[in-house]
Parts: structure tokens; C-alpha cells; sequence
């Protein structure tokens, strides 16, 4: 587990777990990201890195999906050099634009939002061209490719509740009739959205599955209902294959069985349990192998049910609530990486 380091300005000379003493590099970053006037700065995890970086002294660079393009073999990106201030009233600044190679950046921060659409997958190809001479991505294209954020759990069914993914009707009644509450998403969302309790007799079942299955012709998820979401959906964050010792447990709002933040659920901090420590630790070797140096964990109860890699959230509340820099420890993996 990752010893938690309270927040702290950058130094000339820094004493760190993994890098010893050691003076800063000279790093240039690139963040490809949704749209940065549109952000929420006191939730958003990605302005979290941006100050980090920034404090650090690294070069920071600013590019939307739009803003890439490969031309007869080569990825470049119109970027924009980019200044943050931690102030609502104005918390972004752009510089000048240049277009450049891809790789011409040492670090590349792929924290675009989802949905995961095609385009989407799009971008990771040019990503990936971009890693493949040299830049470091983070999280890796191929793993974000991959690892689909409710799939990838069952990578792990020593950690879940029981599940079935399938596109056949009658597979879910028989899930259903098995576990009596569950829970019915699609594969493909973030922030609570249209996810699904269904309770025994409930009558909306068919036309729920139906829904979800697009009539037989996309996959859906079940799990059977874990009544602890009472206590919250923790979000455990793993940096470099460690987990934060803290994690944000959302709590439904009355009537509500998403925790989601999205969907109104409060965010409450708690450390982790020994379960929750073993469930990061039987996922961190794959993470690792992955090439995924930040994910986030949804844990309800004793189960795994999520395995962010796209976009995690809740950098600022748990650095708010326990007087932390995720962010830093984040930056040391990607510095030591770069050294490497």
C-alpha cells in the first residue's frame, strides 16, 4: 500500500520511497481531455494532475480528440500550451499553439471522458503510434482498448459477486429467478447511467432487459444486489499497482441505489479494510502488466464490481479530506518510468 504523503509544493531535491534524492527533469506533457472550460475544477481528478505538473515545473500541453491526425504514418496534435490556477473564477490560461509529432512529448495524460465510442477507440490507435516511438501514455492505449470498466472484473472472480454478460433474454430471467434483486447495466456507461435494481416480482424486468439488450442485439451486465451499498461504492485508487490507503465511499441519496456522484450520492472518506487491501492486491499484477498506472477500484461491500481506466475520479476529495497529493504520487511513477 501506498504511503500517503500529505500535499506538498514541488522541490529542487526531493526525498521519495521509489526515486531516492534526485533533482527534477524537464518534462513535457501532453493532456488529451474533454473540453477544460467545462470542468467542475473542485471534483475534476485531470486538473489535479495539471497542477501537479505544473508546480513541478513540467511543460504542459493541451489537445482534445479533434485536435489529433496522422499524416503518411506520423501522429500529430495542434496543441496549445496550457497554465492552471487553482481559482473558480478563472482556472485555465492558453498559450501558444504549435502542431508537433505526437511523440515529440514524453508524457502523454489520455483522461478523455467516456463514452466509449469508436471514436474513442480511434484515438487510441493514434496514441498508441505515439507510445510506440518512445512517448509514455498514460494509461496505455491497448489497455484502455481492453479493459472495459465492468468486463475486466471477471479477470478476477475471486473478488466479485456473481455476474452474467450475455445478450440472451432468457439467460437473464433464469439470473433473475437465481438471485432473486439484482443489478442490470450497460457495458458501455459511466456515472450511474442506466443502471438497474430489479427486485423479485419486479414487473419492468422484461422490458428492462430488453431495453438494455437493445432487444437481443448488444450485451448487457447482471451481478446480484449487494445490500452494503447502504455503507457506499468505495473508490479505491491505484497508483503504479499501490492503493491510496483512503477511499471515497459514495453513498446513495435516500430512494437511490447508485452511488454514484452523478446520480447524487455523498461522498464520505473511509480507510481501507484488510479486504479491501487483498482485493488491490489481486489486481495490481494485471494493471501492472497493462500498462495502467492509475485505476480506480468500485468496491461495495466484500465484492469488486468496477475496474476504472479511463477516466478515475476523486483525486480532489480525498486530497481535501486527508490532506494528500495523489497527484504527486502519480507524477513520481511517471517520472520514474520516463528515467527508466
Amino acid at each position: 500500500m501506498i504511503e500517503a504523503q500529505p500535499n506538498r509544493g514541488y522541490q529542487i531535491s526531493v526525498n521519495n520511497p521509489w526515486l531516492g534524492y534526485y533533482t527534477p527533469m524537464k518534462i513535457s506533457l501532453c493532456v488529451v481531455m474533454d473540453p477544460i472550460d467545462s470542468i467542475n475544477i473542485k471534483k475534476d481528478s485531470t486538473f489535479a494532475m495539471l497542477l501537479e505538473a505544473q508546480a513541478r515545473g513540467w511543460e504542459v500541453w493541451y489537445a482534445e480528440q479533434q485536435h489529433l491526425f496522422l499524416k503518411d504514418g506520423t501522429v500529430f496534435a495542434q496543441l496549445t500550451r496550457l497554465s492552471v490556477t487553482d481559482a473558480p473564477d478563472g482556472w485555465f490560461q492558453f498559450h501558444e499553439q504549435e502542431t508537433r509529432t505526437l511523440d515529440s512529448m514524453d508524457v502523454i495524460l489520455m483522461r478523455k471522458d467516456p463514452p466509449f465510442d469508436m471514436e474513442y477507440i480511434y484515438t487510441t490507435y493514434l496514441l498508441e503510434k505515439a507510445e510506440q516511438n518512445g512517448s509514455l501514455v498514460v494509461n496505455s492505449p491497448s489497455a484502455l482498448r481492453d479493459c472495459n470498466e465492468k468486463l475486466f472484473t471477471s479477470w478476477f472472480p475471486q473478488c466479485c459477486t456473481p455476474m452474467l454478460v450475455s445478450r440472451q433474454h432468457q439467460q437473464f430471467i433464469e439470473f433473475h429467478q437465481e438471485h432473486q434483486d439484482i443489478i442490470l447495466k450497460p457495458l458501455g456507461t459511466m456515472g450511474g447511467a442506466s443502471i438497474f435494481r430489479v427486485t423479485p416480482n419486479d414487473p419492468n424486468l422484461n422490458v428492462i432487459i430488453e431495453t438494455l439488450t437493445d432487444n437481443g442485439t448488444s450485451f448487457a451486465m447482471a451481478q446480484k444486489f449487494i445490500p452494503e451499498i447502504s455503507a457506499g461504492d468505495k473508490r479505491i485508487l491505484m497508483v503504479g499497482g499501490e492503493p491510496v490507503p483512503y477511499a471515497l465511499a459514495r453513498i446513495p441519496k435516500e430512494g437511490e441505489t447508485r452511488g454514484n456522484l452523478a446520480a447524487g450520492g455523498t461522498g464520505k472518506g473511509v480507510a481501507l479494510s484488510k479486504r479491501d487491501l487483498w482485493i488491490a492486491e489481486q489486481v495490481a499484477p494485471e494493471l501492472e502488466r497493462r500498462g495502467i498506472l492509475f485505476a480506480g477500484l468500485d468496491v461495495i461491500g466484500d465484492y469488486l464490481t468496477e475496474i476504472n481506466v479511463t477516466s478515475p475520479t476523486c483525486i480532489r476529495e480525498l486530497d481535501k479530506l486527508y490532506n494528500l497529493n495523489i497527484s504527486a504520487l502519480l507524477m513520481d511513477k511517471i517520472e520514474k518510468q520516463i528515467r527508466q
